[in-house]
């Protein structure tokens, strides 16, 4: 298979960047091709030739890894990360976490519970906006304000 052309890898990496920057958030594949300015199927091609996995298979990784971030580092439960992670079927985030990491979220989450390593405290976590969820949600800008007007 030919390489991707050197011009399309800015696309491509403009594409990668907002998966990595919005893992928690919805993200579907017309989205990140329109990103990348390219057709979605050309783009899929593109994207799993260049980064040898297609980008649906790269936005799971990322969020798994994340997810493992925050069961290892915080007392959260494995139902909040799968939502923090961008998951709202906790079956779905489990299956693809067992697929990914070897072992269920709570497991994974038991064994570092176990080591004695410090935990931060979910509430913290979820008031200080250290999820990735709730700060793309602060970022967003309020839509139909004028300078000035506050939300009711």
């Amino acid at each position: 298979m030919p390489p991707v052309p050197e011009d399309l890898l800015v696309g491509l990496r403009r594409a990668r960047d907002r998966i990595d920057r919005h893992y928690a958030q919805p993200l579907d594949l017309d989205a990140l091709a329109a990103t990348a300015g390219l057709s979605k199927y050309h783009f899929l091609r593109c994207f799993a030739r260049t980064y040898g996995r297609t980008p649906h298979a790269y936005l799971t990784e990322r969020r798994v890894e994340r997810a493992q971030d925050l069961l290892r580092a915080t007392d959260l439960t494995v139902t909040e990360v799968c939502r923090l992670v961008g998951y709202e079927s906790l079956g779905s985030f489990s299956a693809r976490f067992r697929r990914l990491v070897g072992t269920s979220p709570s497991a994974y989450q038991a064994r570092w519970s176990a080591a004695g390593a410090p935990r931060i405290p979910g509430c913290f976590v979820l008031m200080h906006g250290l999820s990735d969820r709730d700060r793309a949600i602060a970022e967003k800008p309020r839509q139909g304000l004028g300078p000035g007007q506050s939300s009711p």
